[in-house]
């Protein structure tokens, strides 16, 4: 399991977050009717983007889906041939409370995170001076939702490949390993149609720029978090002159091999970790320890328990035990909200001293979109593979996964093993990146506000200040803290700096420190 994503359980479990419905914009229960076509004047394509002049001249026919507004943007399969088929990607507007300024475009990560169910969160993702002076824009990228979704295996299937040992230990199961991610990739090549050699970030960056066009806007007003601060910069490296205010948030540098970036990840789990054993001791009460270590080896013990034994009662009948793939998954989802922590305590005694596993199958459920008895949601742990795969390549060789998880190890105890495996199927995928991971500087952009989080587990803080170094026009915002991302998460300190940037333009100061 890739975990180069932000969860929308996380905000949407606390929200409440009604989705669209999957075959038309618009609210469940509530008629669609007309509203506009989008008078905007025509924009050409950029000169990297010749031939799709008919995408940057078409008129959003804008409906109405409760008190938002709904449309589908038209973009070329493949940009290599913009003759050839189409698909329609969803977008949702959620109009600006007063005054509007125009469009901000959001994403809340994956890849295959919705930016439509984001949108439609936006009186929490964004500070209210914010939401009362934007229009908030969110689009499901191409394969993702509503937007030509890419399905590659059966709920059934998916569970099976989650639940699946995610750390081997001897040959025998390194050889599993390979053919349970090269089956995987097979099952994609098979069953997700013709756009899945062209669901790349670099298609999703072009999407982003008809959809400014098709807005209206000269420049792009931008939040990316998570994936999305790779989409957001990949964009910026395409065009640079149509960035306008831009907020990255939880950097995923574009130059990252897939080794690096599990690497990465790994540390940063573990960082993560041993802040929630911390926390866990401070409570005085805590199953697996009385100090961090102890916490860090029970929780090692622990997975190395399930894997030996896998927990019967899982409280969900479709799932008949809960190994170490589903409890690693669990345990991963608490380390994105510190609010999880508390949550993520008490499944642990449960299952220590009552062999109850249902409250952490409960966990893994809420990371992977699933629903009690075996239903997905959406399709983000399907499609996470697929943009993955074709932005970074890896090896098929077990040689090289073992050695880059003994060392992983090294660094990262509980999650080194966990996280180098993970990216496996890139190695069987059937289409291969156009070009390798590379630095973008995006000469000659807008301001980039760069946001990173001391102790982020998925998108350690070092990659933030990577980055920030990188681009050529770009400032840093330091927040000391916890969990997954920082803007309008808990401090007032990086909210105020980011919403003024955005309202008035107003640069944060130099090397913010919150």
């Amino acid at each position: 399991m890739q975990v180069t994503r932000s969860p929308r359980t996380v905000l949407a479990a606390a929200l409440g977050v009604l989705a669209l419905t999957a075959t038309a914009c618009t609210l469940p229960g509530q008629s669609s009717t007309k509203t506009s076509t989008a008078s905007v004047a025509p924009q050409p394509p950029p000169s990297n983007m010749a031939g799709a002049d008919t995408f940057y001249s078409q008129h959003l026919v804008w409906k109405s889906c409760g008190n938002n507004e709904c449309t589908k943007l038209l973009v070329p399969v493949d940009y290599a041939k913009p003759d050839g088929d189409t698909i329609q990607l969803a977008v949702v507007k959620v109009p600006a409370k007063g005054r509007s300024k125009g469009a901000l475009v959001v994403n809340p990560g994956g890849p295959g995170g919705s930016g439509v169910d984001y949108a439609l969160a936006a009186d929490f993702i964004v500070g209210a001076p914010v939401r009362k002076a934007y229009d908030i824009v969110g689009f499901d990228p191409r394969g993702v939702g509503r937007s030509a979704p890419i399905t590659c295996v059966k709920d059934s299937e998916l569970d099976a490949f989650l639940a699946f040992d995610p750390t081997p230990d001897d040959p025998a199961e390194e050889q599993a390993f390979s053919d349970n991610a090269k089956s995987f990739a097979s099952s994609c090549a098979q069953n997700a149609g013709p756009l899945l050699p062209h669901v790349s970030t670099v298609d999703a960056a072009k999407d982003m720029d008809v959809l400014r066009a098709a807005l209206g806007e000269t420049k792009l007003n931008y939040l990316g978090k998570s994936y999305g601060t790779f989409l957001g910069s990949t964009y910026a490296g395409l065009f640079p002159k149509n960035v306008g205010r831009f907020v990255l948030d939880g950097v995923v540098p574009p130059e990252l091999t897939n080794e690096q970036l599990n690497l990465g990840q790994a540390e940063g789990f573990e960082r993560a970790t041993r802040a929630w054993a911390q926390s866990c001791v401070d409570t005085g009460d805590c199953v697996l320890g009385s100090s961090v270590d102890e916490v860090m080896q029970g929780l090692r013990d622990l997975f190395t328990t399930i894997d030996q034994s896998p927990v019967s009662d899982t409280g969900d009948s479709s799932v008949p035990r809960l190994t170490e793939g589903w409890a690693s998954t669990g345990v991963a989802y608490a380390m994105y909200d510190e609010s999880l922590w508390p949550k993520l305590d008490d499944a642990l005694r449960a299952l220590v001293e009552n062999k109850d596993g249902s409250e952490l199958m409960s966990m893994a459920d809420s990371y992977a979109d699933r629903d009690k008895g075996g239903g997905y949601s959406d399709n983000i742990m399907q499609v996470i593979y697929a943009v993955n795969c074709l932005d970074r390549p890896d090896t098929a060789s077990l040689a090289d996964h073992e050695r880059q998880a003994t060392e992983a190890e090294k660094v990262a105890p509980t999650w080194g093993a966990f996280l180098m495996w993970s990216s496996m199927p890139c190695a069987f995928w059937p289409d291969k990146p156009a070009a390798p991971p590379a630095k973008i500087s995006a000469e000659g952009s807008g301001l980039i506000v760069v946001v990173g989080t001391t102790r982020d587990p998925a998108t350690p803080y070092e990659w933030s200040v990577m980055l920030n170094k990188e681009l050529a026009n770009s400032t840093l915002i330091t927040f000391d803290g916890d969990g997954h991302t920082a803007y309008t998460r808990s401090n007032s300190c990086v909210d105020n700096a980011i919403d003024a940037y955005y309202v008035k333009g107003t640069p944060p100061p130099a090397d913010l420190k919150c």
